[in-house]
């Protein structure tokens, strides 16, 4: 599989159910600074990655960080299900106002797959909570909102497999010079 090309400085956005394993691809290719998760938010505001309670605080605190990241001229990971455009929009919002390109990495896995994830996970989730989301990926997916909503590129996930071959090629946003 040939690498992503993403553009340096951008907004990526991860979308994906719970326990599809999106801070793990975050992780394995991006640098912790680049990464804003909602998950690890929560934890720092309510002790508890999983306390929903603390959602609302939790991302206006990840839509200052990103507005932060973004005035610097630094490349920012968005970590969090995104599966709805309502939960987009503010984001791609801000990307717009810095003119930053968006880009999308979407786990769109086989339900067997996430539930069997999850399953497997420290901090569960509930299934009803990832078929929602599933079928919010399916709706977004099908649709091809995600391009109509300003990303380019668009990657689909669609198996472990291809997850753990996913890898990233940075460009200097304007140039054809490799970066990182």
């Amino acid at each position: 599989m040939a690498p992503l090309l993403i553009p340096d400085p951008s907004l990526v956005l991860l979308v994906g159910a719970a326990g599809s394993g999106k801070s793990t691809l975050a992780a394995r290719l991006f640098a912790a600074d680049e990464i804003v998760s909602s998950d690890a938010l929560r934890a720092v505001v309510a002790g508890d990655e999983a306390d929903q309670r603390a959602s609302a605080v939790a991302f206006r605190i990840l839509h200052r960080t990103l507005d932060r990241r973004l005035a610097s001229g630094l490349l920012a990971v968005v970590d969090a299900t995104n599966t709805t455009a309502a939960h987009r929009r503010p984001i791609a919002r801000r990307a717009a106002a810095f003119g930053f390109p968006l880009s999308a990495i979407v786990l769109d896995l086989p339900p067997d797959v996430v539930h069997a994830q999850n399953a497997g996970r420290a901090r569960i989730v509930d299934a009803d909570v990832i078929d929602r989301h599933l079928a919010a990926i399916r709706a977004t997916v099908d649709g091809g909102r995600l391009q109509l909503e300003g990303f380019d590129p668009v990657v689909i996930v669609r198996s472990r497999e291809a997850a753990a071959a996913l890898s990233i090629e940075r460009r200097r946003a304007g140039t054809g010079i490799a970066g990182r």
